[in-house]
């Protein structure tokens, strides 16, 4: 009875910590999307195309988080306790002096005013700052306290610019008072993350605390960010390009169908999430297991849209999208696969290859080729075109990460055992119900 129960307890834990994971992205989602809601509502025309254009900004400066809160999360699961200060102001640093470099060249190409810019770059410190704090978490698997986390930046990145926007601030004074919530999340942050976990869920000893072990550098951040950069660059290429070469009432319903698209990109990152800490240490059946799931989370969307296509054009742009039902599943499954890819190059992350998005580079280039050159421009060309691209990502990362782990795999296994008489009873009680060491 023992060993059926403690299973399904740890099955429960993983539905809890995966749902308050999956809530809180959920609700950065949605702030993020409810200001261009309201800014529709309060801004002029002009304003609010400097918003949008503030956000677009925003989500490429907040690559270094992102890449920054991967790459803490690798190095925290295989090295418990190692300081992370370090690197984290370097990368804000980095980040900070970039935007500032590129006020000129922001201000004078995008006609946006220079307060306006200088607010921007003023909001990107604490979202790096507070990344660190995030990967953490997720590197020592206190989910909980990363969803907590989550939400609380959420909130000091969006909600100080809704509440602008309500109270009818205006651009800048939005600007202003989001500014100074992401200052004020950063305390309330340090205070959700709390002390160090003082094992791993494996019960291995810190590896790397600060008297010792791996120090983690800007090279593993740049390379976790560029992965996330690709993934954006590759997953919004099609929808460039539908601008680009189609008319805007394609284009219009083109970006209606990404919609389907990115509701099945994002839709299992909690999967991502959650594997993360364990791939890091080489746990081939997590990233099985989380490949797996994910592809199931696609299955199930693309036969759903494929059932009710008509319903998710409606839902996701109006009544007058919904003839374009019949393209839902195509849509989807271009997110499907993409979400599978996301899975991958976080798994070569996570074994520390130097170029892991490569494959995800090549596949934007040629997508941006085959559409071009290739495809003929029209809607359904260039959504072929995207789905085609998705699916040799997803397989060539599936070869990538097949051949590295082959490579591996007559090395040892991740975990060595300790010196000594064989002690398989406390070997076992080391590892937590239902993990089985690789």
């Amino acid at each position: 009875m023992r060993g059926t129960s403690a299973p399904a307890s740890g099955a429960g834990r993983m539905a809890v910590t995966g749902g308050a994971v999956m809530v809180a992205a959920t609700l950065t989602n949605g702030l993020a999307y409810l200001v261009p809601m309201l800014g529709a509502r309060h801004l002029t025309a002009a304003d609010l195309g400097a918003m949008a254009t503030v956000q677009a900004l925003a989500a490429i400066a907040g690559v270094a988080g992102a890449g920054l809160q991967t790459a803490v999360a690798v190095h925290r699961a295989r090295h418990p306790h190692a300081p992370t200060a370090r690197v984290t102001i370097s990368t804000a640093a980095v980040t900070a002096g970039v935007l500032v470099a590129a006020i000129p060249l922001i201000v004078t190409s995008l006609h946006l005013p220079v307060e306006v810019v200088a607010l921007l770059v003023g909001m990107t410190p604490p979202v790096v700052l507070a990344a660190r704090w995030l990967g953490e978490l997720q590197g020592d698997q206190r989910f909980l306290r990363l969803a907590l986390g989550m939400g609380v930046l959420a909130i000091g990145r969006y909600g100080g610019v809704i509440g602008g926007l309500a109270l009818g601030a205006g651009l800048v004074g939005s600007l202003l008072t989001g500014l100074v919530c992401c200052y004020v999340a950063l305390p309330i942050l340090r205070l959700v993350a709390g002390p160090a976990a003082p094992v791993t869920d494996t019960g291995r000893p810190a590896e790397g605390s600060a008297s010792g072990g791996s120090t983690l550098g800007l090279r593993q951040v740049v390379t976790a960010s560029s992965a996330t950069l690709a993934m954006l660059v590759a997953s919004y290429a099609d929808l460039i390009l539908a601008r680009q070469l189609l008319t805007p009432a394609e284009s219009g319903a083109y970006s209606v169908g990404t919609v389907l698209t990115k509701g099945a990109l994002w839709a299992p990152q909690v999967v991502t999430v959650l594997a993360l800490p364990r791939m890091a240490r080489q746990d081939g059946r997590t990233r099985r297991a989380a490949w797996a799931v994910v592809g199931a989370c696609g299955a199930v969307l693309v036969i759903t849209s494929a059932l009710a296509g008509g319903l998710a054009f409606r839902f996701a742009g109006g009544q007058d999208y919904a003839t374009l039902g019949r393209y839902a599943p195509v849509f989807a499954a271009t997110g499907a696969c993409y979400a599978l890819a996301f899975v991958l190059v976080n798994a070569q992350i996570a074994s520390g290859a130097r170029w892991p998005s490569v494959p995800l580079w090549v596949a934007a280039g040629g997508l941006v080729l085959v559409a071009v050159f290739v495809a003929p421009h029209t809607f359904a060309g260039i959504m072929w075109t995207a789905t085609g691209t998705a699916a040799a990502a997803a397989l060539a990362l599936a070869i990538v990460v097949r051949v590295t782990t082959t490579r591996r795999s007559p090395s040892a296994g991740p975990v060595p055992l300790p010196v000594g008489p064989p002690d398989l009873a406390g070997q076992v009680s080391r590892f937590p119900a239902g993990t089985v060491p690789n």
